[in-house]
C-alpha cells in the first residue's frame, strides 16, 4: 500500500479548514472542502462541460447589470468547514486579484454543469449546502441529447431549501437575479 503524500494528512484531527485550502500548493487545481474533507476533480473535463461553462459565463457577464461580476471555477466559503467550487458564479465582490474564495452573502448566482463524476455532488449536497448558506439562485445544467437542459431553483427563505422554479429547454429566460434570455441550443454549438 502506498502512503499519502504528507500534504494530504490532515492538519487537525477534526479534518480541514475552510482557510486550510489556501495553503496547499501541491493539491490538484480543482479541490474542493466538504464538511471538512478533501474533494478533488481528477478526471479530464469532457469538452461539452468546458464549453458550456465558457459560454454561459460569456453570455452571463454580457447580460449583468454594473457592479456585478461573472467567475468560473471559483471557491465559495460556506462556513469554516465547506468551501465549494462553482463552475460559474455571479456576485458583487469588487474585483481584487487576490481573492481565493467569496462570501455566500455576495454570489448571486451558483451554476453548476453537471459532469458523470459530480453529478451527485451538484445534484444532492451543493443543492443543499448552497441552500442552507443563503445563495438566491442555483442553477445545474445537465446534457440531453448533447443539449443542455437548466434546472432553475431560488431560495426559499425560511426554511433556508431551494424550490424548483422552471426547467428550460432551447431557451432560457428568467427575470432574477437579472434579466436573462440565453438560446441554450446555441451554447455548444460551434460557429460557421
Amino acid at each position: 500500500m502506498t502512503a499519502l503524500p504528507e500534504w494530504m494528512n490532515p492538519p487537525r484531527p477534526e479534518g480541514w479548514f475552510a482557510d486550510d485550502l489556501d495553503h496547499l500548493p501541491e493539491a490538484p487545481r480543482h479541490t474542493e472542502l466538504i464538511d471538512g474533507a478533501l474533494v478533488f476533480m481528477l478526471w479530464p473535463q469532457r469538452s461539452w462541460h468546458g464549453r458550456v461553462v465558457t459560454t454561459l459565463a460569456n453570455a452571463l457577464t454580457h447580460h449583468a447589470p454594473a457592479g456585478v461580476g461573472v467567475d468560473c471555477r471559483m471557491t465559495i466559503r460556506l462556513d469554516d468547514r465547506n468551501r465549494l467550487e462553482a463552475d460559474v458564479m455571479v456576485n458583487t465582490t469588487p474585483f481584487d486579484p487576490d481573492l481565493t474564495w467569496f462570501a455566500p452573502a455576495d454570489v448571486l448566482l451558483a451554476v453548476e454543469v453537471v459532469s458523470p463524476e459530480s453529478a451527485h455532488r451538484d445534484t444532492t449536497v451543493k443543492l443543499r449546502k448552497y441552500a442552507e448558506a443563503g445563495i438566491a439562485h442555483y442553477w445545474i445544467v445537465e446534457e440531453h441529447d448533447s443539449k443542455p437542459v437548466v434546472h432553475v431553483y431560488e431560495l426559499d427563505e425560511p426554511t433556508r431549501a431551494y424550490v424548483a422554479a422552471s426547467i428550460f429547454r432551447s431557451k432560457l429566460e428568467v427575470q432574477v437575479p437579472f434579466p436573462i434570455t440565453l438560446d441554450l441550443d446555441n451554447l455548444v454549438r460551434v460557429k460557421s
